[in-house]
């Protein structure tokens, strides 16, 4: 699978541990950076391009890393077409693919550990989309908000 990373100075050591291991398991891994640990880094540097990416589909799937994982799920779910998800169990790894069908699974290096974050993203990566009708029309509904219409029904 073509698999993007990318994460800021918070996750940038579980980031090389994580392509490290996709590349070993047959992956190919394209890096957004950061290259180098900088604290002075910014998390929408690295994950708008991912998420872009992702979107674009030049990667099949995202990673997206940062202290917490929250700041690298919002900014990846400003580009339209991403959907991330911060993610802590593998109940959620696997179902926001299959029922939501989540595109780019955002961690916390403070709040998972690199055992347990390995585990995320394999279920993550293994999950398949289900395709069933009421995923469909809720992805629809997200769709057209993203290009300006509205979504829900009036309450």
């Amino acid at each position: 699978m073509r698999i993007g990373i990318a994460a800021d100075h918070g996750g940038f050591e579980m980031k090389a541990q994580l392509a490290a291991a996709l590349r070993s398991a047959g992956h190919e891994v394209t890096d957004f950076g950061a290259r180098q640990r900088d604290p002075a880094d910014d998390y929408p540097d690295f994950v708008i391009p991912l998420a872009q990416a992702v979107v674009a589909g030049a990667v099949e799937r995202g990673i997206a890393l940062c202290s917490s994982g929250v700041g690298a799920c919002i900014a990846a779910n400003k580009v339209p077409g991403a959907r991330a998800a911060l993610i802590h169990d593998d109940f959620s790894a696997r179902q926001g693919v299959e029922d939501d069908d989540m595109n780019i699974i955002c961690l916390g290096s403070r709040v998972v550990g690199p055992a347990q974050a390995g585990e995320l993203v394999q279920t993550f990566i293994a999950a398949r989309f289900s395709g069933a009708e009421r995923h469909r029309r809720r992805l629809a509904k997200i769709a057209a908000l993203e290009r300006g219409g509205t979504a829900c029904k009036s309450a």
